[in-house]
């Protein structure tokens, strides 16, 4: 195998070439070190090279699992790799010098999975905003063009998957930070349904069930197959997720049916989407019509406004107990150059909110939540776009240098979609099905009912036939 040929893989086309002996672990290994070294300059996805660790892994013995010696990259937050720095995007966390001395339970998943792990990917501080442009790191940028945004917070990983270094990274996703970048970027980025990949005994819960971990790919097979090693239940989880039929690598393989699918640009601050995308978005519902779906335009049925407006105290109280666990393992408080504005903001209204205040607002998203899944009563899938602009450009959404106000107001003009879905933790995937005019990708976001990732795979593995994006390549590839 070539170094030309590597990126034209998927993780599990490597993986096949690794088994059939034409190529080895070690191999593959190097082919996609030399694409980090050569691509990171441009794209800055890669923040801590581990790559020592990996030929030392490629050596074996790997796990006999369905990735044996694929490449793969995480991203600086929430997992912990053994022996790795873990800085969470923050002055704050690297001047600490904050070190994990044990592998994460997702991490054990993932390396039981054969992954090799080159490094830690960039991303914003904390993973607070949906671009990647920390200012401990600087700006992760787009391989399709540089002077736009990667999206966030999972950014670096994107960027390094969209570019043909991995042909999978880990992310997180809260508010959309696994969909955004994966919209941006052009992959298919899912977000399972909530403990579906279990935190385990180390996760603190994540956001009460909103933050999940899963992967991007550039394809639904690689996705699949993750997910089928990483979504099993943790013993005793008061949590667990229903649990999945048969294997999501067979799901893949079963035509979907016939599926009602609504479909809406609606947003929350009722301000129409850009036209390219809104364009997008009708020539997708009529593409599933022609497949022999029901797409019905309708929205979610809820106030979306206050979906978003009563969150604000339980959000902030949430990240304020995160940070008390990062400053107690430090042992001081972070000195004031150490967190960028927003952060800062976000910690200390975060310390203020009352008891009474977050619990009233937990009660109302729990009753606002089932509101949003009475539409699946009616409908299988609910078909927006990820984002309501295409990828911005780099600063348009910094938080170093945009003012607070007219933050907010971007915010809501370019992620206008993604959140409410972590909010009821149902199943929510983006596909990369559209580009713009000056091409950039656009993706779809496709959600499903509670648990039910199965009908999301099966759709999504039609649309991949239907529209394939594996031929599309940009400018920094391979």
């Amino acid at each position: 195998m070539t170094f030309k040929e590597y990126s034209d893989y998927d993780g599990l086309g490597l993986a096949a070439l690794m088994k059939a002996g034409e190529v080895s672990p070690a191999e593959v290994t190097e082919a996609a070190i030399e694409r980090a070294e050569r691509h990171n300059p441009a794209i800055n996805a890669i923040v801590h090279k581990g790559y020592d660790d990996a030929r030392a892994e490629a050596k074996g013995p790997l796990p006999d699992g369905p990735f044996k010696g694929v490449p793969f990259l995480v991203k600086d937050l929430l997992i912990q790799v053994k022996g790795w720095p873990r800085t969470s995007g923050s002055r704050f966390a690297a001047n600490a010098g904050v070190v994990d001395a044990e592998d994460s339970g997702l991490m054990k998943r993932y390396r039981s999975s054969g992954v090799v792990t080159l490094g830690k990917t960039n991303l914003p501080e904390f993973g607070i905003t949906g671009t990647t442009e920390p200012g401990l790191f600087g700006a992760c940028r787009n391989p399709w063009n540089t002077d736009h945004s990667t999206g966030g917070s999972s950014g670096g990983s994107a960027a390094a998957v969209a570019a043909g270094i991995v042909p999978m990274a880990h992310g997180g996703d809260g508010r959309g930070s696994i969909r955004i970048p994966a919209s941006m970027c052009g992959l298919v980025g899912l977000k399972v349904t909530r403990d579906r990949n279990p935190h385990l005994p180390d996760g603190y819960d994540f956001a009460q069930g909103y933050v999940v971990e899963n992967i991007m790919s550039r394809t639904v097979r690689d996705s699949a197959a993750m997910l089928d090693v990483t979504g099993v239940p943790e013993p005793a989880s008061p949590y667990a997720p229903p649990a999945k039929e048969r294997p999501y690598m067979e799901e893949i393989e079963r035509a979907p049916g016939r599926l009602r699918i609504a479909w809406s640009s609606e947003t929350a601050n009722g301000r129409p989407i850009h036209p390219e995308v809104q364009a997008h978005l009708e020539a997708t519902a009529a593409m599933l019509e022609a497949l022999g779906h029901e797409a019905v335009p309708r929205g979610l049925g809820i106030d979306q406004r206050g979906l978003y407006a009563i969150q604000n105290k339980y959000s902030g109280a949430n990240f304020a107990a995160g940070m008390r666990r990062l400053i107690d393992a430090i042992g001081r408080e972070p000195e004031p150059d150490e967190l960028e504005p927003l952060t800062w903001a976000s910690l200390r209204n975060g310390r203020k909110a009352t008891g009474e205040e977050v619990m009233w607002e937990q009660q109302e998203l729990r009753m606002l939540g089932r509101g949003v899944m009475a539409l699946f009563e009616e409908f299988d899938v609910y078909l927006t776009p990820v984002m309501g602009t295409p990828p911005p450009p780099i600063g348009y959404l910094d938080p170093m240098t945009v003012a607070p106000k007219d933050f907010g107001k971007r915010n809501g003009e370019v992620f206008p979609f993604p959140a409410p879905f972590n909010m009821t933790g149902q199943p929510s995937i983006s596909l990369p099905l559209c580009m713009s005019e000056s091409g950039l990708p656009i993706g779809m976001m496709f959600s499903g009912r509670y648990a039910d990732e199965a009908t999301l795979f099966r759709l999504a593995a039609q649309l991949e036939k239907e529209c394939p994006w594996a031929d599309r390549k940009p400018g920094i590839w391979g």
